[in-house]
């Protein structure tokens, strides 16, 4: 076997706001610091015609969401992603899927029928639910698509109802202890996993810090223990944390870790205005204008275009040019933009990504968001084996 047995025991929109420097941060907290003082200095660009090169593979490809909601209804065993899924993704000439999970699908409990997590639970494992994470990544393999496994609801977070859970990841030692532990098993189960065919993504969009909830350091901390747990285990394994503010700002208290292969993630769902219009989770009043790509607001100024959205990538570009690796886990638009609007706002995303070396992965595959079944109301869609493709987009995706 490739694995040993595991021991015992898109969706809102950002804030952009400045939460304190590197500087800052690293005066008021000594610990980090102290353990990541003995790490070599990054390499930088040293020229503009010599940019440093992305760190981290420029994988392309889909978020597969079978394993993304307990609560969805449904028994566990039949939510097998589909092997077309991967052969399809292979065929098409991406290499990449991004598994995003939630932890209660595999918790010995009756959580899902009562939606009410105990503590006393939250490290209890059923070993048979996460056989269908090991065939994931199986399928991985076998049609050589790097697998990035990601918690998309952890012990104590989630982007989605984190009141649910039952205490906070950020200030709960029982929660962080849940958190770890959780990771510890996945990196034993697949310990013997090349590092080339599967990484950790380690918790899906992180909150935005705030006063008396949680603040920069407390995020690092709670990554940084979970990295260092996961590096006992296995020391070559890719580790990809989202960055801040739902994804959007690069976390540079992780920046020291880079060389231990530490990469982060930015999200593709700027502006909200364009990949979230008529989302019932984000647009809850539908509220938002109808989008133009530029995007203009009631007054019809120009808010967003392809020079602000060169500034918005620009941080994450400036740590690809430090040696850090970037990878953009999440974008995407909702099916009720209009489609001429999303494929060219869609286009200038791909494009300034690839700019910086920068590889994506589409939220979703199957889906409102995706390239097969998406329910757009203004594509024309190709019967591909009884589903419908969106041919125009998956070329757009190829070319990127």
């Amino acid at each position: 076997m490739h694995r040993r047995p595991a021991t015992p025991g898109p969706e809102t929109p950002f804030l952009q706001e400045n939460c304190g420097t590197r500087r800052e941060w690293l005066l008021a907290t000594g610990a980090l610091a102290a353990g990541c003082a003995a790490l070599p200095v990054l390499p930088r660009a040293t020229t503009a015609s010599e940019p440093a090169r992305n760190p981290l593979p420029r994988w392309r490809g889909f978020n597969l969401l079978n394993y993304f909601q307990a609560l969805g209804g449904g028994d566990v065993s039949d939510m097998a992603i589909p092997e077309d899924d991967f052969r399809w993704i292979r065929d098409w000439g991406f290499d990449f899927a991004r598994i995003p999970m939630d932890y209660w699908l595999w918790i010995d409990s009756d959580c899902r029928q009562s939606r009410k997590m105990d503590i006393a639970d939250v490290t209890k494992i059923n070993e048979s639910v996460l056989e269908n994470i090991d065939r994931t990544v199986d399928m991985g393999q076998k049609y050589q698509v790097h697998v990035s496994l990601n918690f998309h609801r952890a012990p104590g977070y989630c982007i989605n109802d984190p009141e649910r859970e039952p205490f906070v990841l950020w200030s709960d030692a029982r929660a962080e202890d849940a958190f770890v532990h959780h990771w510890e098993v996945f990196a034993r189960r697949y310990q013997q996993i090349s590092p080339q065919q599967l990484s950790f993504n380690l918790v899906n969009e992180a909150p935005t810090p705030r006063e008396g909830y949680m603040t920069r350091g407390d995020y690092a901390r709670v990554m940084t223990r979970a990295i260092n747990a996961i590096r006992a285990i296995s020391p070559d394994r890719w580790i990809i944390v989202d960055g801040l503010n739902v994804g959007n700002v690069a976390v540079d208290e992780l920046i020291p870790l880079a060389p231990q292969r530490v990469a982060q993630s930015v999200h593709a769902y700027s502006p909200a205005g364009i990949s979230h219009y008529r989302a019932n989770w984000v647009d809850r009043n539908n509220s938002f204008v109808t989008p133009t790509w530029p995007l203009k607001d009631k007054s019809g100024r120009i808010t967003w275009d392809r020079k602000r959205l060169e500034d918005h990538y620009r941080p994450w570009g400036a740590l690809v040019a430090q040696g850090v690796g970037v990878h953009c886990g999440e974008g995407g638009s909702f099916n009720r933009t209009p489609y001429d609007v999303f494929h060219a706002w869609m286009s200038d995303v791909l494009d300034i990504l690839k700019g910086h070396g920068i590889g994506w992965a589409l939220w979703n595959f199957r889906g409102s968001f995706g390239v097969v079944d998406s329910g757009r109301k203004d594509v024309n869609y190709e019967d591909f084996h009884g589903h419908q493709l969106d041919r125009r987009l998956l070329t757009l995706l190829q070319q990127s």
